[in-house]
């Protein structure tokens, strides 16, 4: 019997007699005194499972219930999605693990991470060497950025940021108010309130030289009117005023495409020829443009016109480049 089986056999006996004795547990469960009593003690000090033994009744039973750390049984494994999230989870508190200030936070996460991971039917480190998760294309924030940017977050404090704008190469000085960080597509961003501008902006972390807290309380936004600006649009390059994209992909591209989710309000249909057609909100249109040309020939942009146009532009560059 799988140990995962054991434990939930065990939970079954003490809830289904109340009470029951060390040696017939290992009668029921076939296992060796030493078996039984590592099974008992993972119950306990990994599950919370309240479990004590009775002397006046020559047995272990259940405590009765009380407000400590919840007791619950490990599922036979995690799902994909659970697995994903935990290590996803691990890795990126080691990456802010910088043995400064956030270092003797993280590490107590990283260790219930850990324990998570080890109610499975391995050792966390059996799953950690198992299940390999690739960061493509991770950029990286400096740790004192990180902190600094994180710590005027929680203070509500303004920040005074050198930024590299990659789409113009140039460098500037900006003063701004963070309002919340954002981790998408393996790169951390900054929404905040520009003081320059006087709008709401998306900053890369990755792009962030230097950064200095000021002394002054930061431009205060609710998150509710944050997302409705920014939230709703395809992607990191988003806003208010947004079109339709409407893309129809080759029978051979919909076989993926159909089960990928570009955006959470898009729609799709399947076409006549075995195709698909898929419509996503955006607001800006180069992240969107990208992941249309990594589709090749098997896409075809219907609309807007606009977006269709810029599409057609980066393959008559990219044509002209390789000649």
């Amino acid at each position: 019997m799988h140990r995962t089986e054991r434990l939930y056999r065990i939970d079954q006996l003490i809830h289904q007699h109340t009470v029951i004795a060390f040696n017939a547990l290992m009668r029921e469960l076939e296992v060796s005194r030493a078996t039984l009593k590592r099974d008992i003690a993972y119950m306990r000090d990994r599950l919370n499972a309240p479990i004590v033994h009775d002397r006046e009744r020559g047995g272990y039973c259940f405590a009765p219930s009380s407000l400590g750390p919840q007791y619950g049984l490990p599922g036979l494994w995690f799902n994909d999605r659970e697995v994903l999230a935990l290590l996803t989870m691990h890795r990126m508190l080691e990456e802010l693990d910088t043995g400064g200030l956030l270092g003797p936070h993280i590490q107590p996460l990283v260790a219930r991470l850990n324990a998570l991971l080890g109610t499975a039917n391995d050792s966390a480190d059996e799953i950690m060497r198992r299940v390999h998760i690739i960061a493509a294309q991770s950029r990286p924030v400096k740790p004192n950025c990180f902190e600094i940017i994180g710590s005027a977050l929680v203070a509500r404090r303004r920040l005074e940021i050198a930024y590299f704008t990659r789409s113009r190469n140039t460098r500037g000085v900006r003063e701004v108010s963070p309002q919340r960080l954002v981790w998408y597509r393996s790169a951390w961003y900054l929404d905040a309130w520009c003081h320059r501008t006087g709008t709401l902006r998306v900053f890369a972390l990755d792009a962030v030289e230097q950064t200095r807290l000021v002394d002054r309380r930061a431009h205060e936004m609710p998150l509710a009117e944050v997302e409705r600006r920014l939230g709703s649009g395809y992607g990191i390059f988003r806003g208010r005023r947004l079109a339709w994209a409407t893309l129809r992909f080759s029978a051979d591209a919909a076989r993926w495409v159909r089960a990928e989710v570009w955006h959470p309000e898009q729609e799709g249909r399947e076409l006549a020829d075995g195709g698909w057609e898929l419509r996503v909100p955006y607001g800006a249109t180069p992240e969107l443009e990208m992941d249309i040309l990594r589709h090749g020939e098997h896409v075809e942009v219907v609309g807007p016109p606009a977006l269709r146009r810029r599409v057609a532009e980066r393959l008559t560059a990219a044509q002209a480049a390789y000649r």
